[in-house]
């Protein structure tokens, strides 16, 4: 018998990843999807006719106070248990702390805290109450260390979820729960199709054409290409880097890791400021945190 997983946000991007490589890994799964139900469904589909494994969707609008609980309970009785939870649902809205509204603010910390809350509380009393020696993942974002502008609430969120599985890990140590998180930096969840379609306006993900399609109006089909060159490792992320980080914080071999945030962001936050490479000739085009390698352009 496998182990059983739940994986929030698994009908695309990183949590379709996770959710695959989880279940090459063995893992019968419940994956919860917003709006996107044929996704979902074809992940599932995937899932059992390459895996050979279960694969339930539960559609949870998670931002709503009580969804993320009711989804639990239904997804742990069509597991029949549960050894991990992947805390991934969540959205990115950009605004300077002038317009923020507070419908806004207020979904943020709903779905990309408050839920992730509930669903840990939840998975940890399970796992007391069933003497499982479980597993917690967070996704949460380099955002989280780093400032950007008109992202104060989204970093704020994921700052605070970095600070919390620390207390959160403490809390359920002696029970054998391990919770760490995952923080993916720029990562291709979106496939250049679809940057394609929000240029055009036929975007429809909750206020993502609100928020960005002014924004993404220059942006080119090579959007990740172009952002990958100025990356210190030299391309963005995939979700299968981020689902590579999932396995291991989950697995036995990282049965002595708790409480810690593992980032998974290809060097992109550690340059820090451009300053130190201000006169050496280092272009934007270049990226401040590959300075160039002897011999290149000789």
């Amino acid at each position: 018998m496998g182990n059983k997983a739940i994986v929030t946000g698994g009908s695309r991007g990183i949590g379709r990843g996770i959710a695959l490589a989880l279940a090459s890994e063995g893992y019968d799964l419940a994956i919860t999807y917003a709006r996107k139900r044929e996704a979902a469904e074809s992940v599932a589909e995937e899932i059992r006719s390459r895996y050979g494994r279960e694969c339930h969707c539960h559609q949870a609008s998670l931002e709503i106070p009580g969804v993320a609980h009711d989804m639990f309970v239904k997804a742990v009785a069509d597991l029949g248990g549960l050894d991990l939870l992947v805390n991934n649902a969540g959205l990115t809205i950009c605004e300077s702390i002038q317009n923020i509204t507070e419908e806004k603010l207020d979904h943020l910390l709903n779905l990309d805290f408050r839920t992730f809350v509930i669903l840990m509380r939840d998975a940890t009393r399970y796992m007391i109450d069933h003497k499982i020696k479980g597993n917690i993942v967070n996704i949460t974002s380099s955002r989280g260390e780093r400032a950007y502008p008109e992202c104060g609430i989204y970093c704020g969120l994921k700052a605070g979820l970095i600070h919390a599985i620390k207390a959160f890990a403490l809390d359920v140590s002696a029970y054998g729960i391990r919770i760490n998180n995952v923080a993916p930096g720029a990562t291709r969840i979106r496939t250049k199709a679809e940057i394609a379609a929000m240029t055009t306006g036929e975007a429809s993900d909750y206020f993502w054409r609100e928020e960005y399609e002014d924004k993404t109006k220059e942006i080119t089909s090579d959007f990740w290409d172009d952002l990958g060159e100025l990356i210190p490792l030299g391309r963005a992320g995939t979700p299968e880097d981020v689902a590579n980080a999932v396995l291991f914080l989950a697995s036995e071999k990282a049965s002595y890791i708790t409480g810690v945030t593992l980032r998974v962001d290809g060097g992109l936050i550690l340059p820090g400021m451009p300053e130190g490479f201000a006169g050496q000739g280092v272009t934007s085009s270049e990226g401040w945190g590959r300075p160039t390698m002897e011999g290149d352009g000789e």
